[in-house]
């Protein structure tokens, strides 16, 4: 048996040296074959049967093996199996020595884990080019292997962070009332990352707003987007904006960041516990479906949209669709990926059998789990080829649901100031350079369930505001703005005035009073004008035409009260409000 120990310089690299062991019980055999190896300046291990190659193995695992077939003891065949065996994953070509010619032995040896024969007697170039082939041949599945490892770590890495981000993205993306008793869904991705979002958020009127959003593509790529609409959909549900207030922010803020080809399909539904009602808005995703229980019937609303992210605001449409609904009524919202679910044959779910399943369930509440059997059941088990989403929003009344408004969430009408009083006061340099309009309105929309009313209460802050800052504090004329000329004089000379101003003050004092439902706002307005002589002056006199006048009387019509006080210099409005609910 030889140990390599002299090897003959061949003028090969270090990484181009091999160890070959050779296995042939014929001592010249071994002889001719070992010389020759040695020439081209590999390492050589001699064996003289089955058994003693496979002893070698174990102890120095070279690099490629010759092996004679026929050996005492253990013969080439079951050295060549044990030898493969013991190997593993590393490619140790077998290249067998026989002098069989039948086509039945030769297959035999490529059986037992040969990759190649040789025949006696040996030709020393066939040799030599044999084993540089098997060289290349290892080379190559070694930098394989290799790869294959740097490829598996990093792809182990990628998900690791993947599944951190994910934890990351669901506290995000879910704090709202997605578990809610009434609401019921499925979310299914072909990746870690879902290309669909649901959303769910308790209104501060006590209504429910559900959001299903599907973007273009799966998994990393496609979520990167849900991460803002998340932020938007709970932060203004939350505050109580409306429907098409949200949708016109999200759709604002998908088009400014996402790519061309990027965009999120979507429907999004307004319920209204009181009311019985839902507001939906569909936009480039499958048929919403109302099932009603009594009848026992589906009613289909389609899409009348363009998806999220498509166009600027200036052309992006809101318009809903308005329906009633009685106790036990379902509203069916998917994505896509339901209605393409594909079966082996590349047959589609479809709509047709989404309509069978639920006219054939007979228990309304196994409407849900009944759709997705079927789609298990039809897709089998080959691999998922999109985002499976589906949402069940049942009406029921308010109260039972009970307490529920999602993990440390609150009721309509807890999370922000009650009953609390104000003043506010604006002085020469504040009045000339700040508009306090925006930031008083932002304050009292922090109050539970008094954001649908901004509209209204803008309007009359700013015709207080103005009263008191232009006919009081700068002691301008309406009678200027009684044609277009006098118009534009008047805003000269306000602007003339308020640029020279610096003396008095405009003072906000604001009460609310919490009420069942609602609340009582109270605003008094104070300028360090002149007043007038309110008693005998009927506000009802206030001019309706032409350019002023219809301030005050506009004002009456939202209040319950509006009343001058002091010397006229003071004004007081009484707004009560309740829950839009």
């Amino acid at each position: 048996m030889g140990n390599g120990s002299s090897i003959i310089e061949a003028g090969l690299a270090q990484d181009e040296v091999l160890r070959i062991l050779i296995a042939d019980d014929n001592d010249s055999d071994r002889l001719i074959l070992q010389t020759i190896v040695r020439k081209e300046g590999h390492r050589v291990y001699t064996a003289r049967d089955g058994q003693e190659a496979i002893d070698i193995f174990k102890e120095e695992s070279p690099d490629l093996v010759l092996l004679d077939a026929l050996m005492p003891n253990v013969d080439g065949f079951e050295a060549a199996r044990t030898i493969k065996e013991l190997s593993g994953d590393n490619l140790v070509p077998i290249i067998f020595l026989t002098s069989l010619r039948d086509a039945t032995s030769l297959a035999d040896c490529l059986a037992a884990g040969g990759l190649d024969f040789l025949s006696k007697p040996y030709n020393r170039i066939i040799l030599q080019a044999k084993i540089k082939a098997f060289a290349s041949m290892r080379r190559l599945h070694e930098t394989v292997q290799k790869q294959r490892d740097e490829i598996s770590l990093h792809n182990d890495r990628l998900i690791h962070e993947q599944e951190v981000a994910k934890q990351v993205f669901d506290n995000i993306a879910h704090p709202g009332c997605i578990n809610a008793p009434n609401i019921k869904y499925l979310l299914s991705p072909m990746a870690v990352f879902n290309g669909d979002l649901v959303l769910a958020s308790r209104k501060p009127s006590g209504g429910m707003y559900v959001f299903l959003g599907d973007f273009t593509g799966h998994g990393l790529p496609a979520a990167i987007g849900a991460m803002p609409v998340s932020e938007i959909f709970y932060g203004m549900a939350q505050k109580g904006f409306s429907l098409q207030d949200i949708l016109r922010e999200i759709n604002k803020k998908l088009k400014r960041i996402l790519p061309v080809g990027v965009f999120c399909c979507a429907c999004m539904v307004d319920l209204s516990f009181r009311k019985r009602s839902a507001e939906i808005w569909v936009g480039g995703l499958p048929d919403i479906l109302i099932y009603r229980k009594e009848m026992h019937k589906v009613e289909n609303i389609s899409s009348r949209h363009l998806p999220l992210g498509v166009v600027d605001n200036d052309r992006f449409k809101t318009d809903s669709t308005l329906i009633q609904l009685t106790k036990g009524d379902r509203i069916m919202l998917w994505s896509d990926g339901i209605i393409e679910a594909s079966n082996m044959e590349g047959e589609m779910f479809g709509e047709e059998r989404v309509m069978e399943v639920i006219l054939s369930t007979d228990d309304p509440d196994k409407i849900f789990s009944n759709i997705e059997k079927a789609v298990e059941h039809h897709a089998g088990r080959g691999e998922q080829d999109d985002d499976y989403t589906m949402v069940e929003v049942i009406m029921v009344n308010e109260e039972d649901m009970g307490d529920y408004f999602g993990e440390g969430g609150v009721s309509y009408m807890a999370g922000g100031p009650k009953d609390w009083s104000m003043t506010y006061e604006l002085r020469p340099q504040t009045l000339r350079e700040f508009n306090p309009l925006p930031l008083i309105t932002h304050l009292l929309m922090e109050v539970p369930g008094l954001r649908p009313h901004s509209g209204k209460i803008y309007t009359i802050l700013s015709e207080l505001y103005s009263n008191a800052l232009e006919h009081g504090v700068l002691n301008l004329h309406s009678e200027l703005k009684a044609s277009a000329d006098g118009f534009a004089r008047y805003y000269l000379e306000r602007t003339e005035k308020l640029a020279s101003l610096d003396a008095g003050f405009v003072r906000f004092k604001i009460d609310h009073l919490p009420v069942k439902d609602g609340g009582v706002l109270t605003i008094v307005v104070e300028d360090t004008g002149p007043g007038f002589d309110f008693k005998q002056n009927d506000t009802a006199q206030h001019r309706t035409e032409g350019y002023s006048g219809r301030g005050i009387p506009l004002i009456n019509t939202m209040c319950r009260s509006v009343r001058y006080l002091g010397e006229g210099n003071q004004v007081e409005v009484v707004f009560d409000w309740h829950v839009d609910v």
